[in-house]
């Protein structure tokens, strides 16, 4: 029988009780005495915390199989490294993560990998950038910092079609809003670290996608040592179960806010794919069960503006990252992709005023008032 995603989160993948226990015990152990089961040790991926996340994350996103990692990063590459080796050629969008955009550029590089970053909302130009030597293709389900939406149902189609493997980073939305696993893509990856775990206290990451491709990556994973401890692998297990509390607070505040900011004469872009106005919103409407809780936006007043709204604003946190219970902002030039250079930053659209919000489950009401007071005093 089929559970709503609410039940699956409490009770999916879960073992048998343990002595009775309620909760899944930290198995605070490097290793296992040998039995007549595969050698269990962390970093191979098969203790009893890992195992309990692998299925249950799998059955999140209606996969075969999942993968928890040590950060986001490790979900990424180690994925990405299954997909390609030397000679071959690696398609990616433009406007990544800021982290993902560097390892492409310089680690593929370094592996002899080469790149094409093309325009994910325009599939008329897609086979141009096709080559014989092209093996994957990497998106983001809402793009990082702009949250744009681009054309997922193409690029499955496109991937499909045309052999390749399709990775997709779908942290922004998160199983709750976009199944991208059970859509098509073959390899959906997670920083952990943002909404799987809610509270900004662990540093995780996860692949999902079907089983063989899942073992690839874990090979990859075990020789590069990423795998997550057993205390962090508690903390992800505990704050996975109120994905969907959290997720139905952050898409309605984020709508609200984007509204207000949106209607703001001191605004001069929003960008959020619940607003009428996002050039992707029936997209995302028709994609999506909610639109998330990222959004950005960028003042009349410029640098000047962008930091005194930063100053004035006593709710949001001025901090990294995303995805917590508490509202973060930041500008992304100094943070998520402080790693690019300026030109990368032109060619992505990113410009040093833009702020982004990761908005939490704080009141609405309240936050909407702790931007308008901080909007009077720039």
């Amino acid at each position: 029988m089929s559970h709503a995603i609410d039940t699956q989160l409490i009770h999916a993948g879960e073992e048998s009780r343990i002595d009775g226990a309620i909760r899944m015990p930290i198995f605070q152990t490097a290793m296992f005495e040998h039995d007549d089961a595969p050698l269990r040790y962390i970093r191979y991926n098969n203790t009893p915390n890992q195992r309990v996340l692998n299925r249950k994350l799998a059955i999140l996103e209606g996969a075969e199989d999942a993968l928890v990692t040590g950060s986001g990063m490790a979900a990424i590459t180690s994925a990405i490294l299954s997909t390609v080796k030397p000679g071959d050629h690696f398609l990616a969008q433009k406007s990544l993560y800021g982290g993902t955009q560097k390892f492409i550029l310089n680690l593929l590089a370094d592996l002899n990998v080469t790149v094409s970053f093309f325009d994910a909302d325009a599939p008329e130009t897609w086979n141009a950038v096709l080559k014989r030597n092209t093996r994957a293709v990497y998106v983001e389900s809402i793009t990082n910092p702009l949250v744009q939406v681009c054309d997922l149902e193409q690029i499955i189609e496109f991937s499909q079609s045309n052999n390749l493997i399709s990775l997709i980073d779908n942290t922004f939305a998160s199983p709750y809003n976009y199944q991208a696993a059970n859509a098509g893509f073959d390899y959906s990856l997670h920083s952990a670290t943002k909404y799987l775990n809610g509270h900004s206290d662990v540093v995780a990451g996860v692949v999902i996608g079907k089983e063989e491709l899942v073992q690839k990556a874990a090979k990859n994973l075990a020789q590069l040592g990423g795998a997550l401890d057993p205390n962090s692998c508690f903390l992800l297990h505990r704050g996975l179960q109120t994905l969907a509390l959290r997720m139905r607070q952050h898409n309605a505040t984020a709508q609200s806010l984007s509204e207000f900011l949106y209607s703001h004469p001191k605004v001069l872009c929003t960008n959020y794919p619940g607003l009428s106005s996002h050039p992707q919103h029936e997209r995302a409407t028709r994609l999506f069960h909610g639109f998330g809780g990222m959004l950005s936006f960028e003042l009349k007043g410029g640098i000047e503006a962008a930091n005194n709204m930063i100053t004035n604003l006593q709710i949001p946190v001025f901090a990294p990252s995303l995805g917590g219970v508490e509202s973060l902002i930041t500008r992304p030039v100094i943070s998520s992709h402080s790693g690019l250079t300026p030109d990368e930053l032109e060619a992505s659209g990113i410009r040093d005023h833009l702020l982004r919000v990761s908005v939490g489950i704080e009141d609405a009401q309240d936050l909407i008032a702790d931007f308008e007071k901080a909007l009077q005093k720039v």
